[in-house]
């Protein structure tokens, strides 16, 4: 009776430790919460709208600076996406399409929490612009 105690008891605990694992290593990333986009983004006018030459600007900066999280296509599918709480995004969705030109330059520029700051990274306005217009591209 002891033994088949024990046996039980082992398993549990196998169980336990089991799902204790699966929640912090294999668990899937949390969606992220809604953004608050202040006003003046919103309004935002995109001064490189139209500028197909500065989609191959903006691939080179995406490279550099976004890639790493995002993915090489936008997908949400980088190196670094495992490693993060929320998952990345895909910037190919309708959703992320359906964005104005300002709120992806708050979001991407300004960010929040694991989207880090990058103000004081990409300090050119046309930069930041063709950056949005290559992410539209994706």
């Amino acid at each position: 009776m002891k033994t088949k105690l024990k046996s039980q008891f082992t398993k549990g605990l196998v169980l336990v430790f089991t799902l204790v694992l699966v929640s912090f290593f294999v668990a899937p990333q949390q969606a992220a919460k809604p953004w608050v986009i202040p006003a003046k983004y919103k309004t935002m006018k995109n001064t490189m709208a139209g500028d197909k030459a500065s989609i191959s600007v903006g691939k080179s900066i995406f490279a550099k600076h976004c890639a790493s999280c995002h993915g090489k296509k936008g997908l949400g599918d980088g190196t670094k996406a495992a490693s993060l709480k929320t998952y990345p995004g895909d910037f190919s969705s309708d959703e992320f399409k359906a964005q104005k030109d300002g709120e992806m330059y708050y979001k991407s520029f300004v960010g929040r929490d694991e989207m880090p700051n990058f103000e004081k990274k990409i300090l050119d306005d046309e930069d930041r612009w063709s950056l949005i217009n290559f992410m539209r591209s994706l």
